[in-house]
């Protein structure tokens, strides 16, 4: 067991320096996404770099990234010793595609929504963002999604 280093962090000042709940911090870690170890009293510490793990986790999370894709993208960050720059380069150029595909998503869904807003189906023949050509309508009454390209694409 690792003995507590003076720049170890608690849970509590873990939580406060990376402004989230400690309940949030046991969620990430229960997701693989940071570690933590645990004194001889039991008490969770955290290394200081688990912090910048915590700042990632958070803004992709508000890209909408999901924990999946975050997970494997820590997992190929070192634990031991500070990311280098040309590691972070390396990562973070794997999620520009992803990050792009996104944009152009939200982009046809700026550019096609208002033919789409107001009528609360989307089995309507004109419907250009869930039902192409109506191709749900074949299969029965009520609201129907189609997969189409560009969800394809993210796969």
């Amino acid at each position: 067991m690792p003995k507590p280093k003076a720049r170890d962090l608690s849970v509590g000042e873990m939580a406060k320096r990376a402004g989230v709940a400690v309940s949030t911090l046991h969620f990430y870690e229960a997701e693989g996404l940071i570690e933590s170890w645990r004194t001889d009293a039991n008490h969770r510490r955290y290394d200081r770099r688990e912090l910048r793990r915590v700042a990632v986790i958070r803004v992709a999370q508000q890209m909408g990234i999901p924990l999946s894709e975050i997970r494997e993208m820590l997992a190929a960050l070192p634990r031991t010793r500070p990311v280098g720059k040309a590691e972070w380069q390396q990562v973070s150029e794997g999620w520009r595609d992803r990050i792009d595909a996104r944009i152009r998503r939200l982009e046809q869904l700026r550019d096609e929504l208002e033919g789409c807003i107001g009528c609360g189906c989307l089995s309507l023949e004109s419907c250009p963002l869930y039902n192409p050509s109506d191709r749900c309508g074949a299969d029965g009454p009520g609201p129907r999604r189609w997969i189409d390209k560009l969800t394809k694409d993210e796969a």
